[in-house]
């Protein structure tokens, strides 16, 4: 049957119009989930203000949340609710690639929040590794990321510090509960916790609230000048310093004697459930403890046959725990005599890899990059690590390296430790999602931490490539770290859900690896105190290595490290099951 030019037409016509109504469509969902996902940084940042200073805005820079609070809880959880809501309406089958990662993304951050307001870690907001008091404590030293280039800046830290008096009041009430339930530290970590509010509480010069005083801006002059120190000066004493001294007592006269002494979360009455949540939160993937736990057995065989193989080529005469003995003690290994030469000693691993890093990367971050001594008042229980800079390149991307003792500081590890933390590591990942102002704000700012620091550990695999581990020591540096990471998976899944104790914990990583007693004894205490964080860099690093050993082969000739690389951080963090996706999305367009 012929059809007439005319019903032909009206058909074509029709097509047409359909085919403009679906791409109407389209826009229109993308418009909306961009909106909602506006709104969402937006409300989320008033609702955690210190997070929105990180970020490099000064919106909120005088607030401070009382985020331990049942009700800032029940708030958020609202908040939650009703963006679930809204993303319920959202047609998913017509988003794009990209909007498909922040549908997934923001629901998977929604429903992860609301998880974990079931559980009780509000009833112990106080520890020695990442708490409110440390991170207030760095904001207040003047070189973190508080601005305080204006009277306006002095006065938004002077209305937050006053803030946390109200949060101190709030962290011992939270405790008081914890005593009386269950939910309390373990009596080791109480240890630490006290000389750290101890040292804050000080009421002479030294304390580290007063060094923005120090640095007044000239533009501040004359009576304005005068009384701003008269008020910044009463606001640390009249809040700050009471805080401290207030936790400090508390945690030395009541809380030590009722602390824990199990070493685990299993010790408190939800833990079990609750570490399974930080499994799901921390790696993205709905691994148990045990699979988690074999996985790291076999990762730490396997790298303690390769230690063995540097081990007989240096001729070194013993066995692997008397090589581990060797690397941790001989002075050759000790070469510097200031903080400053170990801080040149890594800007000279910057020099050196700089023209390599060119070549594996397309997209370099604009974002400038320094290497910094860790702040005396935390380093004693800080390892090595990194701070974002601020995406309008106010504020450089900070390596913060903890130097207790210059003579003692060992350059074994030095290489992959700067790959990690620095280049190409945390400051190209970080910076690059930041300078990405096509993501969305929730996404520009998240943290994964399977990713971002599965990435981070990929990255020290790339030395030898970089020009790197030429000595024998340095690549035995680098095994080091590697098993390390495969280690946090025994102990932290040990300790959390096997009854390992701290002592026990402690043996397993000094029978493992190379480091001294002082310093395995910070990390399993670090273990204790943040639970799950710790198994994010192993898991996170095997599946970005399988994926580039995967696209390699697949891909043959048309591989390029660069554009894997380019690929693998454009959209910045992404859980590992949205990374899987796009990396095949990727491997197609060749």
């Amino acid at each position: 049957m012929r059809i007439s030019k005319y019903k032909a037409g009206l058909i074509a016509l029709a097509v047409l119009c359909a085919a403009s109504c679906k791409r109407a469509g389209r826009e229109e969902t993308a418009e909306k989930l961009k909106a909602i996902a506006s709104r969402y940084y937006e409300e989320n940042m008033a609702f955690n203000p210190i997070q929105s200073t990180f970020n490099g805005e000064d919106k909120y820079n005088g607030e401070l949340a009382i985020d331990i609070s049942d009700e800032w809880r029940l708030r958020v959880d609202s908040f939650c609710v009703r963006f679930q809501q809204e993303l319920a309406g959202i047609d998913t089958n017509v988003l794009s690639s990209n909007d498909r990662i922040t549908y997934d993304m923001l629901t998977r951050e929604l429903a992860i929040t609301r998880e974990g307001f079931t559980f009780h870690d509000n009833l112990m907001p106080v520890q020695q590794f990442t708490c409110l008091p440390l991170t207030l404590a760095q904001l207040g030293s003047g070189s973190a990321a508080q601005p305080f280039k204006s009277l306006k800046d002095y006065k938004n830290f002077i209305h937050r510090m006053q803030r946390f008096a109200v949060w101190t009041d709030t962290a011992i009430a939270n405790m008081k509960r914890g005593m009386a339930t269950g939910y309390l530290l373990p009596q080791a970590l109480v240890v630490k916790t006290i000389p750290q509010m101890a040292a804050l509480a000080q009421k002479d010069s030294s304390n580290i609230y007063f060094a923005p005083l120090k640095s007044i801006p000239d533009t501040i002059t004359g009576t304005e000048r005068a009384q701003l120190v008269l008020d910044y000066t009463a606001t640390v004493n009249d809040y700050i310093i009471p805080s401290y001294a207030k936790l400090q007592q508390f945690l030395e006269t009541e809380y030590l004697p009722k602390a824990r002494a199990t070493s685990g979360i299993n010790g408190v009455p939800d833990g079990k459930a609750y570490y399974s949540y930080l499994i799901k939160y921390w790696t993205t993937t709905a691994k148990t403890p045990d699979e988690i736990f074999a996985l790291g057995e076999q990762e730490v065989a396997r790298i303690r046959g390769e230690m063995e193989q540097i081990k007989n080529s240096t001729g070194f005469q013993g066995d692997l725990p008397a090589f581990f003995e060797f690397v941790r003690n001989d002075k050759q290994f000790r070469i510097f005599r200031t903080p400053q030469a170990v801080l040149d000693s890594f800007k000279a691993i910057e020099n050196k890899i700089m023209p390599g890093v060119k070549k594996m990367y397309g997209h370099l971050p604009k974002t400038k990059f320094e290497i910094r001594q860790t702040e005396a008042f935390r380093a004693a229980s800080a390892s090595a690590e990194y701070q974002p800079g601020s995406p309008d390149g106010s504020r450089p991307g900070v390596f913060y390296v903890p130097i207790l003792d210059a003579t003692k500081f060992s350059y074994v590890g030095m290489e992959c430790l700067f790959l990690h933390e620095a280049i190409p590591g945390h400051h190209f990942q970080f910076s690059l999602q930041q300078e990405n102002d096509s993501l969305p704000k929730f996404r520009r700012f998240a943290w994964i931490g399977s990713y971002g620091e599965g990435y981070a550990l990929y990255c020290e695999s790339l030395g030898k490539e970089l020009g790197l581990y030429t000595n024998p020591y340095m690549y035995f540096g680098r095994l080091s770290d590697e098993i390390h990471r495969a280690i946090r998976l025994v102990v932290d899944v040990g300790l959390h859900t096997k009854g390992w104790t701290r002592e026990q914990a402690i043996k397993y990583m000094l029978d493992n690896e190379p480091v001294s007693e002082q310093e395995v004894t910070a990390e399993i205490e670090r273990y204790m105190a943040i639970p799950g964080q710790a198994l994010s860099y192993k898991i996170g690093e095997i599946k970005i290595r399988d994926l580039r050993n995967k696209y390699t082969k697949e891909l043959g000739n048309k591989f390029q490290l660069s554009s894997f690389h380019d690929e693998l951080l454009k959209d910045g963090c992404v859980p590992l099951s949205v990374l899987d996706l796009k990396m095949e999305r990727w491997s197609k367009s060749f």
